[in-house]
């Protein structure tokens, strides 16, 4: 049985966006490779060599990585979202219970709103989905850590400036310390990876949600 040999991440910007993404979702260059119609050797060449690649390319490759082309570029990263001019057949719509715990669990980064000794805070986090609670880890000294036990509100988005529409869901509810080991062991295994912000960020919390709300806006219907 042979060892695959170690994979290098990224020498251009490009090449270090693949290879972070598809490192980040738990596949292997082959299979990239075989999602979008080329093998390893090429995805080799897109992460360690290639500083641009054929449009129809990035679109195959973006799409297997569950990203945009925007995304793998970096062109998106510096861009503020929502500054596009808005559409004139646009509607907002409020989205029932089920389909905002669906779009919740669509991501992985969302934002704690919790009220500190200074005011209202709002921080982003990186969470899951765990039954009913949404659960995301933090460090003791940090103010979702000290608003234990009070009510706290959690938001995610998502805006696309292509056709002006996105949609966003709030869920409120009591934010609490997991302390059973068997719970914070399951959450410790099912977390898809480590808080971006680095650190010893290892007190999981989680919110029940008591209201769960969301709207949309996009192309409206006659």
């Amino acid at each position: 049985m042979t060892r695959e040999a170690p994979q290098r991440s990224g020498h251009t910007d490009l090449g270090r966006r693949v290879a972070a993404r598809r490192t980040s979702v738990g596949m292997s260059r082959e299979e990239l490779g075989h999602r979008c119609g080329a093998n390893a050797s090429y995805i080799v060449y897109l992460e360690e060599h290639a500083a641009s690649a054929p449009v129809g390319t990035l679109v195959r490759v973006a799409d297997a990585l569950g990203v945009t082309v925007d995304d793998l570029t970096g062109a998106s990263v510096d861009r503020v979202p929502g500054r596009v001019t808005a559409r004139s057949d646009t509607a907002l719509v409020g989205l029932d219970e089920a389909e905002c715990r669906r779009l919740i669990g669509t991501h992985g980064v969302g934002r704690i709103a919790v009220l500190t000794k200074d005011g209202p805070g709002v921080f982003p986090v990186n969470y899951l989905v765990a039954g009913a609670d949404i659960a995301f880890r933090t460090a003791a000294a940090t103010p979702a850590a000290k608003a234990v036990d009070t009510e706290a509100a959690f938001e995610i988005d998502s805006i696309d400036d292509v056709t002006a529409s996105g949609w966003s869901v709030l869920a409120v509810g009591c934010l609490t310390a997991v302390t059973d080991d068997r719970v914070l062991h399951r959450l410790d295994a099912t977390a898809h990876s480590h808080p971006w912000a680095g650190g010893p960020r290892t007190r999981w919390m989680t919110l029940t949600p008591v209201r769960l709300t969301g709207r949309s806006v996009g192309p409206g219907h006659e």
